[in-house]
């Protein structure tokens, strides 16, 4: 049965003294940490946006680059979720790894990068996953697979292995105004550091479980 379902979460414990004065810091410590432990899928996070009639949507993207200033993904910029944030341009990160018992959620605000930066990304990406941004709508109604098939057929003939970007391709940067470090402990009572962005700096808070 599902109810009967639960874990005693009790690896590790986050506690105030441990932590950096900076979460972007603290995320990259545990970012290094999931890698090294080699988790399934480290870099996978579920990025949260909000519709026009203020409806929510979830899905899961792959993060490409953390830097000092935020969390960079990449996507077509002509998806539901680019449309959501050309409305909003408020969105929410949320990593979990289970095998190490952490979660990770980030509320900032989001943005284009250069073209230049997400040229260079997508130079760097394989040849059939850059025919691949090509190929796809992203988020449009297709008939059938095929469509997918003949368009990424029709693009390897004409750009063979020399693949522009798609000037509807590129990156975001998400920039955190709050961070929330999570780590399971035994009985539920959970450690959870929260980074507040405030004039003078982050403050650090610990939130009940």
């Amino acid at each position: 049965m599902l109810k009967d379902i639960r874990n005693n979460y009790q690896q590790n414990e986050l506690l105030e003294k441990d932590v950096k004065e900076n979460p972007l810091e603290q995320f990259r410590i545990w970012l290094d940490e999931s890698l090294r432990s080699k988790v399934n899928e480290p870099t996978a996070m579920v990025l949260s946006t909000v519709d026009g009639q203020n409806r929510p949507h979830a899905r899961v993207v792959l993060l490409k680059e953390q830097n000092s200033q935020g969390f960079v993904f990449f996507t077509n910029y002509s998806s539901a979720k680019a449309g959501h944030i050309a409305i909003n341009r408020f969105a929410s990160l949320t990593f979990f790894w289970p095998e190490l018992e952490r979660q990770v959620r980030i509320d900032g605000s989001i943005e284009r990068i250069s073209g230049k930066l997400s040229d260079e990304y997508f130079a760097s990406r394989p040849v059939d996953s850059r025919l691949g941004a090509w190929a796809s709508p992203q988020s449009q109604v297709i008939s059938s697979k095929s469509v997918l098939d003949e368009s990424f057929s029709k693009y390897r003939k004409k750009f063979g292995d020399e693949i522009p970007r798609p000037q509807n391709w590129g990156g975001y940067l998400v920039i955190p105004y709050q961070i929330e470090f999570w780590q399971g402990r035994p009985n539920r009572l959970h450690d959870r550091i929260c980074y507040q962005l405030e004039k003078n700096g982050w403050k650090i808070v610990r939130l009940a479980p």
